[in-house]
């Protein structure tokens, strides 16, 4: 079995962790392949772990069997661009605050990798969003779990998106920004903005104003067949949009549509997994002290 792991920045504390990882799958004899921001982070804290291969170009991603990703719900987002296209299962690691989306804890990875191998766990499909425009973005890879956002750049100002659902208009958000949000990303940015939390098997994304300038205007909710367009106005010549934690800046001459990716994103879920207890337990959702 071919195992891909992915981390970032890791810290020296979590080090034994990664060893015992590296340790069961060379156990169970699985092909390890570390990703260049794995390795070069390995290297800056002095550790060698052998044996172990470099996930790079010459790497076929179709031959990988899972990828591992070490860290938080942020390293998991990362990994799914590290997977692509190709949905290979993936089997988040919890070394962050989170763990939401990386539900796995550190003390439970030797229960996790032998479950992994025999094959004792489901997996649960989650949709991206793809954005398309009149100039590539993001170096092709222009996708993401949990969100795309407009946002203002380099002034106070508030901006204007006026917005499409299939060409038809929506609405002219006054406000600092835009979010649109799948099912996953729902918990996350689109949320701090009040935004409705959505499970994960609905089909819907969201639509969260961040910041409007306008108390009559809230998060609505349309399916995730829809093609969401949009023009953006401001006293600024650029912008910023953002798939998950990639951000770059465009100008308003830049045409941008976002729809459902025709692939999706695979997190493998262990014995024990409810989306529900994640959501009280991380999220403290539904907390009553009568409870």
């Amino acid at each position: 079995m071919n195992i891909l792991i992915h981390g970032i920045n890791l810290q020296k504390e979590f080090i034994p962790y990664i060893e015992l990882l590296v340790e069961i799958l060379k156990n169970q004899g699985g092909r390890i392949f570390f990703t260049e921001p794995l390795a070069k982070s390995l290297k800056k804290l002095a550790v060698h772990l052998k044996p172990f291969e470099i996930f790079d170009s010459k790497t076929n991603v179709k031959d990988i069997d899972f990828a591992i990703s070490v860290g938080g719900d942020g390293t998991l987002l990362d990994t799914v661009i590290q997977i692509g296209r190709y949905e290979t299962p993936i089997v988040g690691i919890n070394t962050g605050r989170m763990g939401f989306l990386a539900t796995v804890a550190k003390e439970n990875i030797k229960s996790a990798i032998n479950d992994l191998f025999i094959g004792d766990y489901t997996l649960e499909s989650r949709s991206l969003v793809t954005i398309e425009s009149t100039r590539p973005l993001f170096n092709g890879m222009n996708f993401g779990l949990n969100e795309f956002t407009i946002h203002k750049r380099d002034t106070s100002s508030m901006i204007i998106v006026h917005t499409y659902i299939n060409g038809q208009y929506l609405n002219s958000y006054w406000a600092d920004g835009l979010i649109v949000a799948t099912p996953t990303g729902s918990t996350g940015y689109s949320l701090s903005c009040g935004g409705p939390l959505i499970t994960p098997g609905a089909r819907n994304f969201v639509i969260t104003p961040v910041s409007p300038h306008n108390l009559n205007v809230r998060p609505i909710i349309v399916p995730d067949e829809s093609v969401i367009s949009f023009k953006i106005e401001g006293r600024s010549e650029k912008f910023l949009i953002s798939l998950d934690s990639r951000s770059m800046p465009i100008d308003a001459t830049v045409e941008l549509k976002l729809r459902k990716a025709d692939f999706s994103a695979r997190l493998v879920k262990f014995f024990g997994y409810n989306y529900f207890d994640t959501l009280r337990q991380k999220l403290n959702w539904g907390f009553d002290m009568r409870n």
